[in-house]
């Protein structure tokens, strides 16, 4: 008997399921794992989240296991290590961002006490649970991540705009977008 999951995730290679299966939609409380989906979900503007997944590995050798106290201290030589290494994509605003953020990253974790706390103030604190019969229902942005989007748009932020900070939070469990006939509904909910 075969499982089911959610249409994105069907018939894609095995790292695609394991995320699918173990971390989307997972509520995450930790300032790391969030800074790691920034860089993340940044780098996959206008690309496929398979790209990215597929070069995770390369993206956490490259920006110091999602370190973001050392990332924010990338010089322009390491910058310039970055664009020439090949287990990333090598563009050059997506590099730039990702260090920029880092510094805007740490002081929102000054502000706030840490990210964790700033970010799950625009859902309430709680998963935002939805109950999508089909992916055609669930929407790229909510007013949720619009809101978010602009904040870190205040903040400096790039490369965070609503839909991609709509996909940082389907990723870490500030929405449940799972559909309701994948078995990952039920876990969730």
């Amino acid at each position: 008997m075969s499982v089911k999951r959610c249409g994105w995730a069907e018939d894609q290679f095995e790292e695609y399921v394991t995320y699918h299966d173990e971390e989307w939609g997972v509520p995450v409380h930790d300032d790391r794992t969030h800074f790691e989906f920034l860089i993340l979900e940044g780098a996959q503007a206008g690309l496929s989240w398979s790209t990215i997944l597929k070069r995770r590995d390369g993206y956490r050798q490259a920006f110091a296991d999602f370190n973001p106290e050392k990332v924010a201290r990338f010089d322009e030589e390491k910058i310039q290590d970055l664009l020439r290494f090949k287990g990333i994509i090598r563009n050059k605003l997506k590099v730039r961002s990702a260090v920029t953020n880092a510094q805007h990253f740490l002081e929102i974790q000054e502000e706030f006490g840490s990210f964790d706390d700033y970010i799950w103030s625009f859902v309430g604190g709680e998963p935002i649970i939805n109950h999508w019969k089909s992916m055609k229902e669930v929407p790229a942005t909510t007013k949720e991540s619009d809101a978010l989007a602009n904040d870190l748009k205040k903040r400096g932020f790039k490369f965070t705009g609503s839909t991609i900070m709509y996909a940082h939070m389907q990723a870490c469990g500030l929405v449940m977008d799972h559909t309701v006939d994948c078995f990952r509904y039920d876990e969730l909910k």
